[in-house]
């Protein structure tokens, strides 16, 4: 049967549009957007301090979607949007948004690129989507040219968006290209563009933005995601949390109660461009923009901006429950609400970070790429950790078991399957991909989940691990998540991961690469060391769960930008060291 939202979740105030464009969206208020001249800037540098009016940005999209359009020869109204992909390769700057907003009123898709890409991982992204510009950042600068050059894109097509001194060292463009700025200064002298002329569907069908996903497996995806998925999940996070914002005012109008948001996650992944650069806007909030991740530079950012709302993931948290003393130095007492996200934040961790700041609201949200982007979110009024919350407004879901049973009741597991307006177009030029994805108007996640009932009463879902990272132990299901989560409680670990390794006896069992603390002594034995954090899991789990794979010290984790833990290099290292001694695999 499917699952929908608790009785406490309102509905979607109205359908989302289907004829309008994102930019339009977001920059009227036709649709419910929090007045733009009673909103916070849009965007703020973390860094210098820089910020535009929400009616500033307004007028720089515009006068950049002119200059786009005398520069590059593109018109609202002429071509597809397959015709007018632009390419983004770049740390978070004030002008990202503004520019996929600029790309949109042209009819145009953005493809946003990971800025942790070599050259030969965005040159594949760049030919896939069929980008023929690119906007890039001085310090990727390099890259971005070697890159461009092996896929077609000419020098005259690379623009710069623009980064606070503080944080290039004091390098600028270099000269004859570029920059945003340089662009909107050129389109502010042009006449105005004729509007899109878009009838009713159009949005639907439309690519707004081509992010590059792995889905369930296998090479990067390019993920067609349209404007009214994205529409349709600013609207759902927003209905959602309209009422405990409206709680924090004491009135039932929504729009009264803005706030500052952290801006720290890549723009580049679906998390950070929905959650925090569309749905935060929508609001009226304001977004802190820091283009990278060090630690004090963000606490610092939290103190001086007076941050609310932290958007973060797991290994983040995970650094501040290990550094108290680094957290006591500055003032965080502006912050009510902590979201996390991109990876399973574990029960155990939450309740270390409560300890630190019992007043904090913990929430955890889970959603994909291909479901641009939340799918179930916590609560403040009903937190249970360790759960990803309760479905949003105008999603439903399903419970598959590996046999094809649809689950009908609570606690048992199967994949999660969602139906949602903000599920996506599809996969670009992957046929194979969509039928395995995409079925009878439900998205498989490719994540195994469990639905349960909350103390509250309402029903929770629960993101047990990916499916195809399951340790299978004699027929039992052991999640590396919830062993990760338990081994960080040790204070040898400062970070882990956990994969399956073969057993002749057991079929496979869990080996766990660990990261020993700083507090470490270089004097104490790797043996007894490796020895007293397995006896740490079997004081505390099942017999199946036990480390008996071992233990290896390693130096660091390898992890996505966004979080995820890249179990699929640590299993790869584990074949070739398994394979160099003869062994099993």
């Amino acid at each position: 049967m499917p699952f929908y939202p608790p009785s406490w979740v309102p509905k979607l105030p109205f359908d989302p549009p289907d004829s309008i464009p994102i930019c339009d969206f977001m920059l009227e208020e036709t649709w419910g957007r929090h007045p733009l001249g009673y909103s916070r800037p849009p965007f703020t540098c973390g860094l210098s301090g820089k910020a535009y009016s929400s009616l500033e940005v307004r007028e720089r999209v515009d006068y950049l979607a002119r200059a786009l359009s005398k520069e590059l020869g593109w018109s609202p109204n002429s071509g597809s949007e397959w015709d007018k992909v632009i390419g983004v390769f770049s740390v978070n700057t004030l002008d990202t948004l503004p520019l996929a907003w600029a790309t949109h009123r042209l009819g145009g898709i953005q493809s946003p690129a990971n800025a942790a890409y070599s050259a030969a991982e965005l040159e594949y992204q760049l030919k896939n989507s069929g980008a023929t510009v690119l906007f890039t950042c001085v310090p990727l600068l390099s890259i971005a040219k070697e890159a461009a050059k092996k896929a077609g894109i000419p020098d005259n097509r690379i623009y710069i968006l623009d980064l606070p001194k503080e944080f290039t060292g004091g390098k600028t463009a270099p000269n004859g290209m570029k920059t945003v700025d340089n662009l909107i200064s050129e389109g502010e002298k042009l006449p105005r563009l004729e509007p899109l002329a878009w009838k009713s569907g159009d949005g639907a069908r439309k690519t707004a933005f081509l992010c590059y996903s792995s889905g369930t497996s296998g090479l990067p995806k390019g993920v067609m995601i349209s404007h009214r998925n994205v529409i349709a999940n600013t609207l759902q996070i927003a209905a959602y949390e309209k009422k405990f914002r409206d709680a924090k005012i004491g009135v039932g109008n929504q729009s009264d109660y803005i706030e500052n948001a952290l801006g720290l996650l890549p723009m580049s992944h679906i998390y950070g461009l929905v959650v925090i650069c569309h749905a935060s806007v929508y609001r009226g909030d304001g977004v802190v923009v820091l283009p990278k991740f060090e630690f004090a530079t963000t606490l610092q950012a939290i103190e001086s901006y007076k941050i609310n709302s932290l958007y973060l993931v797991p290994p983040i948290i995970i650094l501040m429950t290990k550094n108290k003393d680094t957290l006591a130095k500055y003032d965080l007492s502006s912050v009510w609400s902590i979201f996390t996200g991109a990876a399973p934040l574990g029960q155990e961790t939450a309740e270390d970070l409560q300890n630190i700041f019992p007043s904090w609201k913990i929430r955890q949200g889970y959603g994909l790429t291909e479901t641009s982007t939340v799918v179930c979110s916590s609560s403040p009024d009903d937190i249970w950790f360790g759960s990803s919350g309760s479905l949003l407004p105008g999603i439903e879901c399903k419970i598959v078991t590996p046999e094809g049973k649809e689950v009908t009741g609570y606690d048992e597991p199967g994949e999660l399957l969602v139906k949602s307006p903000s599920v996506v177009l599809g996969y670009l030029n992957n046929d194979k991909a969509n039928k395995e994805t995409f079925q009878d108007g439900y998205m498989l996640t490719g994540d195994e989940a469990v639905i349960r009932k909350a103390p509250s009463g309402y029903e929770h879902v629960f993101i047990v691990d990916r499916i195809k990272e399951l340790i299978k132990v004699k027929g039992h299901q052991v999640a590396p998540a919830e062993l990760e989560a338990h081994l960080l409680t040790h204070p040898a670990v400062n970070d882990c991961a956990v994969i399956q390794v073969p057993d002749d006896a057991a079929g496979e069992v869990p080996k766990a690469f660990v990261v020993k603390s700083p507090a470490v002594g270089l004097e104490e034995n790797d043996r007894v060391l490796a020895r007293n954090i397995q006896k740490h899991v079997e004081e505390h789990k099942a017999r199946y769960k036990w480390i008996v794979g071992g233990i290896e010290f390693i130096d660091a984790i390898p992890k996505s930008p966004s979080g995820k833990i890249l179990r699929r290099y640590l299993r790869d290292k584990e074949k070739e060291a398994r394979r160099a001694k003869g062994a099993k695999l």
